[in-house]
C-alpha cells in the first residue's frame, strides 16, 4: 500500500503545472497577450519565409532550428546535476513606484522562460505560452558570447596564437581587405572600425549580411563579410555594435580549430558542463554556422553556461575556460568600452555586455528579450527567454533590470 502511494505521488509530481514546495519547474499554457501570440492556433511556428509576425514569435523562437537548416551540438551521455532549492524563491522588486513579485513580472511581460540559479541551485523555473523544459530557445545575439568564449578556448588550445593577430592570419582570402586587416581584439570589443549599420529595420547591414548568408546558394561567410570593406575608424577605438564582427570571429575559430563551431562547442563546452540536451546552431547556405546569432538550447543548459561564467570558467573544480581570459572578457579594457561611455548604459567586454555599478556583473543579450544576467559575487544567474513584440524594448528591459537588482540584493552580493 505504501509503495502504491509513493508511486502515485511521483506520478503527480511529474504532471506539468504541478507546483510543490521545492523550486520545481512550473508550466503555463498562457501568458500576457497570449491570443496575439497565436494561442488559439497552438502558437504556430510559421514558415521560413514568414515567421517574424507576433503570432509566430512563440513558436519560432522555441523551434528556430526547424525553420532553417541547423547543425546539432551533441550532449554528453550523462548530464550534470543542478540542485533545486527546498522552496521556490519569493521576491519583490520596485518598478515605477510600484512593488511587484516575480509572478507579477511574468504576468506583465512576454517571457517564454525564466530560470534563476544561485551556485548551480535552481531557485525558480517557470515557462509560459505552453513552452516546456524540452524546448530549445533561440539565442539571437546571446550566441555572440559563445563565439567569444570559443575564441578564448582556441587561444588556450594554441590554435589561435594571439588576439592581436589580424583576421587574415587565419583567413588568408581576406588579406588586403579592411575585414582581413582587423585584429581579433578589436572584433571582440565590437570595435572593428568597419562601416556597419545595425538597427533592425529590415533595411540595414545586418539584414544585408543575413541575406548573403542564408540564401540557398550562398557563397559563404568569406564572401559575405568581404562586402563590408570600408573602414571608418581605426580598430579598437570606437564601439559600434556590428554582427559582421562576430561573423569574422566565428570564421577565424572554424579555420583555426579545423572544426565547425558546433563540433568545437560540443567538445569544449557542452560536454565539459554536462549539458542535459543537444543544442543546435543554424547554418548558412554554404553549411557554416551563423556566428552572430541562432544558437538554440533548453533553458537549463543556458543556465549551465551562465553558471560556468559565474564560476570564472570553472566546473566541478575543473577550469574549462581560462580564468584570466574570462576576467579580461568581463571587465572594462578601454575607456570607450566602459558603462556610460558614448551614452550607453552598458559597457562592453569580449562580445558580452558589462553592467553599470560597483559590482562585477555582466550580461548576454539578444533582441526581443533574450538575456542571461550574471553576478559572480553571489553566484547568481538569471536566464530570460522572451518574445517582446519589438526588437528592443526599453520598458521591458528596465523592468527586468529592476527585478535583477532586487534578486542580487536578496542573494547577497
Amino acid at each position: 500500500m505504501i509503495r502504491l502511494v509513493l508511486i502515485a505521488l511521483l506520478a503527480l509530481n511529474a504532471l506539468p503545472g504541478r507546483a510543490w514546495a521545492e523550486a520545481a519547474p512550473v508550466f503555463s499554457d498562457t501568458g500576457p497577450d497570449a491570443d496575439a501570440y497565436g494561442a488559439k492556433d497552438g502558437y504556430p511556428i510559421g514558415t521560413r519565409q514568414a515567421h517574424g509576425s507576433q503570432e509566430t514569435l512563440v513558436g519560432a523562437y522555441s523551434h528556430y532550428d526547424e525553420l532553417r537548416p541547423s547543425r546539432a551540438i551533441a550532449a554528453p551521455a550523462v548530464a550534470s546535476v543542478l540542485a533545486r532549492a527546498p522552496e521556490e524563491l519569493k521576491l519583490t522588486y520596485e518598478f515605477e513606484g510600484h512593488t511587484y513579485t516575480i509572478g507579477d513580472y511574468l504576468n506583465r511581460n512576454p517571457a517564454t522562460g525564466l530560470l534563476i540559479l544561485r551556485d548551480r541551485t535552481i531557485q525558480f523555473e517557470h515557462y509560459q505560452y505552453a513552452r516546456t523544459d524540452k524546448d530549445r530557445f533561440t539565442s539571437q545575439s546571446m550566441a555572440k558570447t559563445i563565439v567569444a568564449t570559443l575564441v578564448g578556448l582556441a587561444v588556450a588550445d594554441g590554435t589561435i596564437h594571439s588576439i592581436d593577430d589580424d583576421v587574415s592570419v587565419y583567413v588568408p582570402e581576406l588579406a588586403g581587405t579592411a575585414p582581413g586587416n582587423t585584429p581579433l581584439r578589436a572584433l571582440l570589443h565590437m570595435a572593428s572600425g568597419l562601416r556597419f549599420h545595425e538597427v533592425y529595420d529590415g533595411k540595414d547591414d545586418i539584414m544585408r549580411l543575413s541575406r548573403s548568408l542564408m540564401q540557398p546558394d550562398s557563397a559563404g561567410p568569406v564572401a559575405a563579410v568581404a562586402q563590408f570593406d570600408v573602414r571608418v575608424a581605426k580598430p579598437d577605438t570606437v564601439f559600434n555594435y556590428a554582427g559582421v564582427d562576430t561573423e569574422l570571429l566565428g570564421l577565424v575559430v572554424a579555420r583555426a580549430t579545423k572544426m565547425s563551431l558546433s563540433d568545437y562547442t560540443a567538445k569544449r563546452l557542452w560536454a565539459p558542463i554536462g549539458a542535459e540536451a543537444p543544442a543546435s546552431w543554424l547554418i548558412d547556405g554554404s553549411g557554416h554556422e551563423i556566428a552572430y546569432c541562432c544558437f538554440n538550447a533548453v533553458l537549463r543548459d543556458w543556465g549551465r553556461f551562465g553558471a560556468l561564467l559565474a564560476h570564472d570558467g570553472a566546473w566541478n573544480d575543473k577550469q574549462i575556460i581560462p580564468k584570466q581570459w574570462l576576467l579580461d572578457a568581463t571587465t572594462v579594457q578601454e575607456p570607450f568600452l566602459a558603462p556610460g561611455a558614448g551614452g550607453r548604459r552598458f559597457g562592453y567586454g569580449y562580445q558580452v555586455w558589462l553592467m553599470p555599478g560597483d559590482h562585477h556583473q555582466f550580461a548576454l543579450r539578444g533582441i526581443y528579450g533574450q538575456t542571461i544576467m550574471i553576478d559572480p559575487g553571489s553566484q547568481t544567474v538569471l536566464v530570460h527567454t522572451a518574445v517582446r513584440p519589438k526588437a528592443t524594448n526599453n520598458v521591458g528591459e528596465a523592468e527586468l533590470t529592476a527585478l535583477w537588482t532586487a534578486l542580487v540584493a536578496h542573494n547577497g552580493s
